[in-house]
Formats: structure tokens, C-alpha cells, sequence
């Protein structure tokens, strides 16, 4: 299996504006309680402006090509965590599967429990942009987001979906669940894009 660090773990300003280093990372979710979901039932899904709509079952992306990603990881709420280990699908393997029309600019990302975030279609085509159903040597734990989780070390982690089910492929922008709520359209953490 092919080894990734990220490039932003190599940057000379490693920690961005703002960020304080913790040990491990804090969960959050938009529910209390996280809805019961059988994953012999579930299916990811790709759609909207593809030239080839996929729908896959959980075993047929860990059957895929996978990566090991070495990624920080910075949340808007000021803390980062070195070095997490992730293992997964790299999202440019699945939009050459789907095959994206050029009119494409844009993904929402669904989640099982009714989150989404929207993210420019250039970074699922970094290497280390990947969807993880493995972090840290262990299959995802369910608070980090099993069955899949987008993990895109560039921007701030809100964007880093859990239990995720789709990609939308989409021609303009439209904000998702936090960034209707004010928080910034792209999320740089080095940019310090926290909020609108």
C-alpha cells in the first residue's frame, strides 16, 4: 500500500495562526444521539454532473485501491493534532470512476446523519485527500465518523465530513450545514478562513 504525508505536515509554518497543538483529536456532532445504521444496507453514493453515476457498497470501497495518509489535522475551533494515520480510498480515484462534467465546480457532502459540507472540486484531486474507513491502525470508530470518512488535511476539519454516504457534483457553490450557520465557504486554516 502506497504511503502519503501530507505537504502540510512539511510546512515550515506546520502549526497555523491561531492553532494550539493537543494529543488527540476532540469529536463533535450536530446530534445527540447518532442514528443506528446497517452497513449491509448501506450504500455510498456518487451523483449530480457525472458522466458516470456510481453506487457502492461498503465492501466494494475497501476492495479498492487504498492509501495510508499521514495528516495533520486542524480544527476551526483553534486546537490540531500531529501525525493522525488514515487509511482509505483517495477521492481522485472515485471522481475517475464517475467521470465529472466539465461544468462541475463544485461537491456537497452528505452524511448519515444529515450533514453536509461543500467543498471546490480541486481538492479531491490532492493526493491526500482521501475517504478513511481505517484511522490509526483500527477500523474508523464509529464517533470519527465510520463507515467512511472524508479526510482533507487543507482545509479546517469541519469540512473532514463524517459518515459520509454521498458526493454531490454540483455547477455553483451552495453552503452546507455550518457554513449556513456563518463558517467560511472554504476554510484555510492557514488563511484563518474560519467565518464568513
Amino acid at each position: 500500500m502506497r504511503k502519503i504525508v501530507s505537504s502540510i505536515n512539511l510546512r515550515e509554518d506546520r502549526l497555523p495562526p491561531g492553532q494550539k497543538w493537543i494529543s488527540s483529536p476532540i469529536v463533535y456532532d450536530i446530534v445527540e444521539e447518532l442514528p443506528d445504521w446497517d452497513i449491509k444496507s448501506y450504500t455510498f453514493r456518487v451523483f449530480g454532473l457525472v458522466k458516470n453515476p456510481l453506487e457502492l457498497s461498503y465492501e466494494e470501497i475497501l476492495n479498492m485501491p487504498s492509501v495510508e495518509l499521514i495528516a495533520d489535522f486542524h480544527c476551526v475551533t483553534r486546537w490540531s493534532v500531529k501525525d493522525i494515520q488514515w487509511e482509505g480510498v483517495p477521492t481522485k480515484y472515485i471522481l475517475e470512476l464517475a467521470k465529472p462534467e466539465e461544468k462541475a465546480k463544485f461537491v456537497m457532502i452528505h452524511c448519515l446523519e444529515g450533514y453536509t459540507t461543500n467543498i471546490p472540486i480541486e481538492y479531491l484531486l490532492e493526493e491526500d485527500t482521501i475517504l478513511a474507513y481505517r484511522m490509526n491502525g483500527q477500523v474508523l470508530p464509529r464517533r470519527h465518523g465510520y463507515p467512511l470518512r472524508l479526510v482533507l488535511p487543507k482545509l479546517y476539519a469541519w469540512k473532514s465530513a463524517k459518515y459520509v454516504w454521498g458526493m454531490e457534483f454540483m455547477e455553483k457553490d451552495k453552503p452546507g450545514f455550518w457554513e449556513q450557520r456563518g463558517y467560511n465557504m472554504r476554510g484555510d486554516p492557514w488563511r484563518e478562513e474560519r467565518y464568513w
